[in-house]
């Protein structure tokens, strides 16, 4: 039986993949933990503060745990604030779960990168799986030296470790926090709470998007699939749709004609403008037969009538 720990938790993707890991493999086998305090009285919860290596290895141990998925991680926005603590959580406790595999203590690992790790030399438009990499956020730059540790460990040590390179995650059940990717979400809350929204990027913004039962699904098929089948240990592309918030703005508009947009763009803007517009993941649905269901219009009804209710 697998026993599985998974760190960030409390974060936008935690949230949902713990109750799809749950769904999967039982309650009881499924330990969340993150650096907040348990607010929802789940019995499955520990506290960690991910750079303490022992807290870790005492969770482990004592849970018998078999498999890490390790969200931990500062984001993009917020990793401007504070760039050396962002390095410190998003590297350095992810060689603490690394090691922890080629020691023997778990079995198989998951490590989410993102669109973060292009940067301004990157090709804008279907962005390949193998590119230029040149990522001038901190967050960009700890993922893409995450991933390539990630690789190091599965060609040296033999370690069982995969990752998906995500766009950006839009879902209703709870707000993101520190990401550049965030208005896609913002903008359903307040059409619905304010019938306005002021948004931090620039109306013709094009970036890479994925509703969230999309990204969780390809998170657990990845997870799932044949080791003979993973042909990249570094990180797949993922890709499901893209749009500007100009275009998604007419969508909801479709469904709320009064809902009014507006613009003031932030420092997100320049991060922004060093990612993709579009990715190209055709390895990932060659290796492992992924592909997405939700399109933006599915994305937008589906954010709109949850959000409603």
């Amino acid at each position: 039986m697998e026993k599985i720990l998974v760190t960030g938790s409390s974060g936008q993707i935690g949230l949902e993949l713990v109750d799809a890991l749950r769904d999967k493999y039982g309650e009881d086998n499924v330990l969340a933990s993150d650096i907040k305090e348990n607010t929802n009285d789940d019995p499955y919860f520990v506290m960690l503060d991910i750079l303490n290596k022992q807290r870790l290895i005492e969770i482990v141990t004592d849970h018998k745990i078999t498999q890490i998925y390790h969200l931990a991680a500062i984001l993009s926005a917020h990793g401007e604030w504070n760039p050396k603590k962002t390095w410190n959580v998003n590297l350095n406790a992810t060689l603490h779960v690394l090691n922890l595999a080629k020691e023997g203590l778990i079995k198989k690992i998951f490590f989410p990168s993102t669109i973060a790790v292009h940067g301004p030399n990157t090709p804008k438009k279907q962005t390949n799986q193998f590119t230029d990499f040149s990522p001038e956020t901190v967050y960009g730059m700890s993922k893409i030296t995450g991933e390539l540790w990630c690789n190091y460990y599965h060609k040296n040590y033999g370690v069982d470790v995969r990752s998906i390179r995500y766009p950006g995650i839009i879902g209703w059940k709870n707000k993101p926090q520190g990401g550049t990717t965030d208005y896609a979400v913002e903008i359903f809350y307040d059409a619905v709470e304010k019938g306005a929204y002021e948004c931090f990027l620039g109306k013709d913004t094009r970036l890479p998007m994925m509703y969230i039962d999309d990204a969780i699904r390809g998170t657990l098929e990845l997870m799932e699939a044949p080791a003979e089948n993973v042909k990249i240990r570094t990180s797949y592309n993922l890709a499901a749709v893209s749009f500007t918030p100009d275009e998604l703005t007419a969508l909801i508009k479709e469904r709320m004609p009064s809902f009014v947009m507006s613009y003031k763009p932030d420092q997100r803007q320049q991060i922004a403008d060093g990612w993709s517009q579009s990715i190209d993941d055709s390895e990932a649905r060659k290796d492992w037969n992924w592909n997405h269901k939700y399109g933006v219009k599915d994305i937008v009804n589906v954010m709109l009538d949850n959000l409603s209710k």
